[in-house]
């Protein structure tokens, strides 16, 4: 099984927040997704996490300070298609060469968050509360 690396997930991210307009009639049933990720028990800031079902649209969402996220789907919808999904977590972006006020972020996470990830999480109608207990080692 093919997992996102980091640059797809970062065009899934420009998509999602673009979007493109409203919701499709063909829209699948939706669940609203939180929740807090940790590393080595504290806050993981500044992280993209990309909710990748079996079928279908994946939806992504960023961490805040306080290591709290929120999914979109797209544009004008929050959450993620109900099922079981792959999870990624990333910290990496890449920066401008040259340009220190865009220098990108490194990675700090373990392959097996993102490019080798085992994680997984199963998205059920109405509120998911999904909290990610993160460990370097």
């Amino acid at each position: 099984m093919s997992h996102p690396d980091t640059k797809s997930a970062m065009v899934v991210l420009g998509l999602v927040l673009t979007g493109c307009g409203d919701a499709p009639r063909d829209q699948p049933p939706i669940g609203q997704v939180t929740g807090v990720i940790t590393l080595d028990g504290k806050p993981l800031s500044e992280a993209i996490i990309l909710f990748q079902p079996t079928h279908g649209r994946p939806s992504i969402g960023k961490t805040n300070l306080s290591g709290r996220y929120e999914l979109d789907y797209n544009a004008t919808t929050k959450g993620a298609k109900i099922g079981i999904h792959t999870i990624t977590i990333t910290t990496h972006r890449d920066g401008e060469p040259g340009n220190p006020a865009n220098p990108g972020f490194p990675e700090v996470l373990p392959a097996r968050y993102h490019s080798r990830t085992e994680l997984t999480a199963d998205v059920t109608s109405g509120r998911n509360t999904i909290p990610f207990n993160l460990h370097s080692q």
